[in-house]
């Protein structure tokens, strides 16, 4: 992987569709702090199962009738996990959200018992905070409500070089933003998290997989675009720059997911779903 970073990031990247990070509404720019919650599911315990289980958070905050909102999305590629995506303001509305949580103590009850439930299904479990950089994205604001995919690409940048990191991005939005009218994506910057120093995290939302393919067919425009001196100083820029690149999908799963009535309404017969019923605990056995 190491050695063939440089065409390998290019081609990633060329595979760039139409996309942005969950927001408040579904046609907003992306929150400037992304809380990015994942669940690691043990084998034969994804789908049906932990969606059971999932609904019982949906079920809680649906109840509650709580402002904040969530988008779940389980894996394609890679391990069997969930990922759980929040956005807020800043971080102090993040902070607001915990605390007005643990002072509602019906709610807090419930999101503890569902918790409770959904770790029997779990390996592990981590929770990650980015914040936006819109100067390393590209025409991130799109109605994500009708995306069903994102294709999430991490970068772990080498220590020192986020100067070429950073001209190394900006040659790709000039390349795109002339070459095609149709790539977008937002670009996050990790904080706080596990291994999270140096982290980069482009998502990109599609509304079919599709998209994928027609991505990788715009590789000659963007080649053209940069042409045979652009193209040598990208390959220079991303060997300086890029350590590690990984690339997975995750699908949207409306089951487990909290999302706005603005989402519904934008696509009532995707996110409106019927609620699996949550795993009901046995009940204790009679005193003998």
């Amino acid at each position: 992987m190491k050695s063939n970073i440089g065409l390998g990031l290019v081609l990633t990247l060329l595979s760039v569709g139409a996309g942005t990070v969950v927001a408040q509404d579904y046609a907003m720019t992306p929150p400037k702090v992304l809380v990015l919650q994942r669940e690691f599911v043990k084998p034969g315990k994804s789908g049906a199962p932990h969606a059971r289980t999932e609904s019982a958070f949906v079920q809680a905050m649906t109840a509650a009738k709580w402002p904040t909102h969530y988008l779940g999305m389980d894996s394609m590629s890679g391990p069997s996990r969930s990922l759980f995506a929040t956005g807020y303001d800043s971080f102090a509305a993040w902070e607001k959200d915990n605390l007005a949580v643990q002072k509602n103590a019906t709610l807090s009850a419930a999101l503890d018992r569902a918790a409770v439930t959904d770790g029997e299904l779990l390996n592990s479990y981590d929770s990650s905070a980015l914040v936006y950089r819109e100067d390393l994205s590209l025409r991130p604001n799109i109605n994500i409500a009708q995306m069903r995919y994102f294709e999430i690409i991490r970068f772990k940048v080498r220590q020192g070089h986020d100067a070429d990191w950073e001209a190394l991005v900006k040659m790709y939005i000039d390349a795109y933003n002339k070459a095609t009218p149709d790539a977008h994506w937002a670009t996050y910057q990790s904080l706080y998290g596990v291994d999270n120093g140096g982290v980069y995290v482009v998502f990109n939302g599609m509304k079919s997989l599709s998209e994928v393919d027609n991505g990788i067919g715009d590789s000659k425009k963007f080649a053209a675009q940069l042409g045979e001196d652009g193209m040598k100083k990208l390959m220079e820029l991303t060997a300086a720059s890029v350590e590690e690149m990984q690339t997975n999908l995750f699908m949207f799963n409306p089951k487990m997911s909290y999302v706005s009535d603005g989402w519904v309404k934008a696509d009532p017969g995707f996110w409106k779903t019927k609620m699996a019923a949550p795993v009901a605990k046995p009940a204790a056995a009679p005193a003998q």
